[in-house]
């Protein structure tokens, strides 16, 4: 019988610790990332006709290269959509996780794992096991977190693969440096999450700043697309903290605004330099499917 399979995963998030969850990293000392899954989506479509025949196609909301983990949503959507439909969601992420592995893919597994599960989660990577801890804020302080943390993409291709290719030889080989930065940046996570169990803005602001400060060690020019405009904004006072969404250098960044009243001079001073505002919500389902005969 001909039928249709359709299956929707969301990107992400990550308020902190991205890098981290990189096995280069985890084999030697535990990752933590805490990201959140947003409405931004991949949607997929299988359909098997009479004959057997099959078609798959894909449909993004963000493109790849923006930072939002779009192609590990993909690969779950993927994964999801040509296995039994009694697979479970983290058996997929890790099917998606080492298939992009056997493409050469190098990082870590954050972004697979936040569209398998929805919602806002502390992960933690030891090896290759992956611990996983639900956050659950209110819902009152979640809608602080949606209208004041503003997302902008940049249209900023990112760098190539050669910085990241160096941090992590420099790690290997025992960079003070780089390890005092990686290092950042895990704590960095550890904060974010105890920020969003005591519901503290301002802790939340705390830990994302102590992330970037982590990435500028790391590689200034991971930042270097976005630096001018964040410092303008912040000594003007309008935004409190600012990174990166992903592993930098173009795509999409982040901003804390310092209070409602100042998020539609962001917005402006954003649009102007060319950056498309991102409105965004948490997505707390994950990756659904859903199977039709036709």
């Amino acid at each position: 019988m001909a039928r249709r399979i359709e299956v929707r995963a969301p990107s992400r998030i990550d308020l902190a610790g991205g890098w981290t969850d990189v096995p280069t990293y985890c084999k030697h000392k535990s990752g933590v990332v805490v990201n959140i899954a947003i409405n931004q989506y991949v949607n997929c479509e299988m359909v098997i006709d009479d004959e057997r025949k099959i078609s798959v196609s894909y449909s993004t909301d963000m493109p790849t290269g923006s930072g939002l983990g779009t192609s590990g949503a993909m690969n779950v959507g993927f994964i999801s959509t040509i296995t039994n439909a009694t697979a479970k969601p983290l058996d997929n992420a890790e099917v998606a996780y080492q298939f992009e592995a056997l493409l050469g893919n190098k990082g870590g597994r954050q972004d697979q794992w936040a569209s398998a599960l929805g919602g806002i989660n502390q992960l933690t990577f030891t090896n290759d096991s992956v611990d996983v801890e639900e956050l659950t804020p209110s819902a009152q302080f979640v809608e602080l977190l949606e209208s004041r943390l503003l997302l902008f993409n940049s249209h900023i291709a990112h760098v190539s693969g050669d910085l990241h290719k160096s941090v992590w030889h420099r790690f290997e080989n025992g960079d003070k440096e780089i390890i005092r930065g990686l290092d950042m940046i895990r704590d960095a996570g550890q904060l974010m999450a105890k920020a969003l169990v005591s519901e503290s803005i301002e802790d939340v602001t705390v830990a994302m700043n102590m992330n970037s400060a982590g990435v500028d060690i790391l590689g200034l020019e991971l930042h270097e697309p976005f630096r001018d405009v964040m410092n303008q904004l912040h000594d003007d006072g309008l935004i409190a903290a600012w990174k990166a969404m992903g592993a930098g250098g173009g795509g999409v960044v982040g901003v804390i605004a310092t209070s409602q009243s100042s998020i539609k001079t962001i917005v402006d001073v954003a649009e102007n330099t060319g950056w498309s505002h991102l409105p965004w919500k948490v997505d707390y389902e994950g990756v659904v499917r859903s199977e039709t005969n036709l």
